[in-house]
């Protein structure tokens, strides 16, 4: 590396072959002072027009899956590089698998380190093979990129601020593997009362009244039975599904909380969300949390988008061990604005007071609340007016982990 004793030293060599008339020290000299300044401008060169880029095969993955990324280095300009070191920032929750990552002085986050040479204007290309081991929002980069001089007397530094996001969904379970059954999973769904009729589902004919439109004569039924008949319609359900997450493992938040109960709860979520979008209901997540990097709490109101298990999966992706608020609060604030057959599934570890609370005072106004309990410790069946299920957990056999508030996973 490059030191003020370089130029203290060719400056000396070149006054002494001046001063003695030794054509060969002021050579030596003049030699010096030229490589360190041919050494100091090609360092000042280094980076300029160096690019870095990396491309994932997927922006969106599911746990246990593995995709490519390919990384790029590019020398945009004449001047070669003798040698470019990239340290990529790559969150631990993602196992490269034929690569390296060194740690860093953050738990979370180590370095996908690359080294090489790049001639003038050459672009290379390089694929690495990534498994998603956990759920969760992961961002690669920023990048740390260094180069220097071919002499090796300087050192330039530059940080890459680009990121991308992959967001890792939950796993998805039969509903056998829970056991749970798909048949009336929620209970009789049929509305009580016939309020709206469904036009594209004919349930039978009766005979004709004077006061039906002429458009539900049912013609084939009035030439069977030679009498005008006119058609009926089964009656429209508003099938509506707000999958409720609570994010408690432990009685209070600050005894921290038990990372496999809390991965299996959301896991039960997201298989209950996909349960209901195949049945093409309305389905909507609460939670008592917030969004990566925000402070808004996790919600998705409940909509039939195409995209809208993508929504909940996404937000139950960002799912973390730090509950914001009590569950039960959130379901009496937001049981308001949900219409009166909605379906309201409770997903927890544990069944809290409030929590209870809040199901039955929903339960005792005439709200359907549907429990599943991941918690041995308390009966579900203990709930009246309240279908309740009792699913097998990670705390039913072998050793758990407690994680305090605070530590890593």
């Amino acid at each position: 590396m490059f030191s003020e004793a370089w130029l203290v030293l060719a400056s000396v060599v070149l006054a002494v072959g001046f001063a003695t008339g030794r054509a060969g020290l002021s050579a030596l000299g003049t030699l010096l002072l030229t490589v360190v300044g041919l050494a100091w401008g090609w360092n000042r060169m280094a980076l300029r027009g160096v690019q870095y880029a990396r491309r994932l095969s997927e922006r969106r993955a599911f746990l246990g899956e593995t995709l490519t990324l390919e990384l790029a280095a590019a020398n945009r300009k004449l001047l070669p590089l003798a040698w470019l070191k990239i340290e990529d920032e790559f969150p631990s929750g993602l196992e490269v698998l034929d690569a390296e990552v060194l740690p860093s002085t953050q738990p979370s986050v180590g370095y996908l380190t690359s080294l090489l040479s790049l001639r003038w204007r050459e672009r290379v290309r390089w694929r690495v093979h990534v498994r998603c081991d956990r759920r969760g929002y992961y961002f690669l980069g920023p990048a740390h990129v260094a180069s220097g001089d071919l002499f090796g007397l300087f050192r330039c530094q530059q940080v890459l601020q680009h990121q991308d996001l992959l967001v890792v969904y939950p796993r998805l379970y039969d509903l056998e593997a829970l056991g749970l059954s798909g048949k009336e999973l929620f209970g009789d769904a049929r509305a009580p009362v016939s309020l709206l009729e469904d036009p594209s589902r004919t349930a039978g004919a009766r005979d004709y009244d004077p006061g039906d439109p002429l458009k539900r004569v049912h013609w084939k039924a009035t030439a069977r039975r030679q009498q005008l008949q006119t058609r009926v319609y089964e009656p429209t359900v508003h099938l509506e599904l707000l999958v409720c997450l609570n994010l408690l493992t432990l009685a209070h938040e600050w005894q921290g909380t038990i990372p496999e109960l809390l991965e299996q709860a959301v896991s039960v979520a997201a298989t209950l969300a996909s349960y209901g979008a195949e049945r093409r209901c309305e389905v909507g997540l609460l939670a008592n949390g917030c969004w990566p990097l925000s402070d808004q709490p996790l919600k998705v109101l409940p909509g039939r988008s195409p995209y809208q298990l993508a929504r909940i999966l996404e937000a139950l992706a960002a799912v973390s061990p730090l509950p914001t608020s009590r569950l039960g609060d959130l379901m009496l604030r937001e049981s308001a604005r949900l219409p009166w057959g909605a379906t309201l599934a409770v997903i927890t570890a544990i069944l809290a007071e409030d929590l209870t609370e809040a199901m039955l005072r929903l339960a005792r106004a005439g709200r359907r609340v549907v429990l599943l309990s991941l918690d041995p410790g308390q009966p579900a069946e203990e709930l009246p007016g309240i279908l309740a299920y009792r699913l097998a957990s990670p705390l039913d056999g072998g050793s758990m982990r407690f994680v305090r508030v605070g530590e890593e996973p």
